[in-house]
């Protein structure tokens, strides 16, 4: 298996959901409720923007966290084996997510 390959894979992600985070600050900014400068409907439709884009974040924080905790595995020569069964993940499977934990026996 080629760990390298693997650990690159999970760089390269990690910095494009940084570079989303980044992108997105705005977006998840508190929303002005002065009634004077917006209309009650274009309120709404910026705290439900608002709410879908905390939820994106929120995701992406799960995933920052799923990665890094494969980096971790890579660093402690754990990367590619189950946590569960302690048996080795299929490459495909690792292909599909690099960042996945569990064999899929295990997963199930």
């Amino acid at each position: 298996m080629n760990i390298d390959k693997f650990k690159r894979l999970l760089l390269e992600e990690l910095q494009c959901l940084q570079a989303l985070r980044e992108s997105s600050k705005s977006s998840r900014a508190p929303v002005e409720l002065d009634q004077q400068s917006v209309g009650r409907l274009s309120r709404m439709d910026a705290l439900q923007k608002q709410n879908m884009e905390l939820a994106t974040e929120h995701r992406r924080q799960m995933r920052v966290k799923a990665i890094n905790a494969a980096l971790q595995r890579v660093e402690n020569v754990e990367y590619g084996y189950c946590l569960t069964c302690d048996e080795e993940i299929a490459p495909q499977r690792l292909e599909f997510d690099p960042a996945i934990a569990c064999c899929i026996s295990c997963s199930k």
